[in-house]
């Protein structure tokens, strides 16, 4: 897959903004890559590497899953506005969508529903779907549980794009690193988010100079217009 150079910019923004978020909120896994090297239907990919075996999820360490998980889409809008929001992040907004959903309905982690369970047959679930099986909550139950959902989305959101508004200069240092890179790993991750100019991967070829950037790294193409993917961007 050969991308333009305004969509490898996008994707190197919507990446970033996985990133930092991931780097910033509690109980995430650190990350440890992030890379605008396509990858099957993505474009780009964060990864996050486990500190240790995990058998259970916190609420705390869910809630920052859905932050990171809109960092791309937060970046995008923050970079292009509104009206050059990309697809690219909608696998992000469905898996944030499906934790949310899940924290209510089958984890008992609403303050509001409470520790039970609300039972969903073959595939029957809120927020927009039709629903065809026999119902086994109320309207109202129903109801509760779309808005509950709602909030969980709209404060991680809101978290997120608080904390790249405040970090926006690192969301322009990460996205220029992988512009000229294309792929970063914690090292040069850690010196973004710590205010030093990155230094270079190991197997970094410095007379190489990935097409489309010029001797400093930053896009020629488009340079100050970004908003992530023209397919999906996901994050692993």
């Amino acid at each position: 897959m050969v991308m333009s150079e305004k969509e490898k910019l996008n994707t190197a923004y919507h990446e970033a903004g996985h990133a930092i978020i991931g780097y910033l909120v509690p109980e995430h896994d650190p990350v440890y890559k992030v890379t605008i090297i396509p990858r099957g239907r993505a474009l780009g990919v964060t990864m996050y590497l486990p500190e240790e075996d995990r058998y259970s999820m916190s609420r705390q360490r869910l809630e920052s899953s859905i932050s990171s998980l809109f960092g791309g889409r937060i970046a995008e809008e923050m970079i292009n506005g509104m009206d050059g929001v990309t697809t690219g992040a909608s696998n992000d907004i469905e898996r944030a969508t499906e934790i949310a959903r899940n924290m209510v309905t089958k984890w008992g982690l609403s303050d509001r529903l409470g520790p039970l369970t609300y039972s969903e047959d073959d595939g029957e679930v809120f927020l927009g779907r039709s629903v065809t099986q026999h119902k086994q909550v109320s309207d109202d139950t129903a109801h509760a549980i779309d808005e509950e959902v709602r909030r969980i989305i709209d404060s991680n959101y809101e978290r997120a794009k608080t904390l790249l508004e405040a970090n926006v200069d690192k969301l322009h240092a990460m996205a220029k690193a992988l512009v000229k890179y294309e792929t970063i790993g914690d090292v040069q991750i850690k010196d973004i988010m710590e205010g030093r100019e990155p230094q270079p991967p190991e197997d970094w070829d410095d007379t190489i100079d990935p097409a489309g950037s010029d001797g400093d790294g930053s896009a020629t193409a488009e340079s100050d217009v970004t908003g992530p993917i023209g397919g999906p961007a996901s994050e692993h």
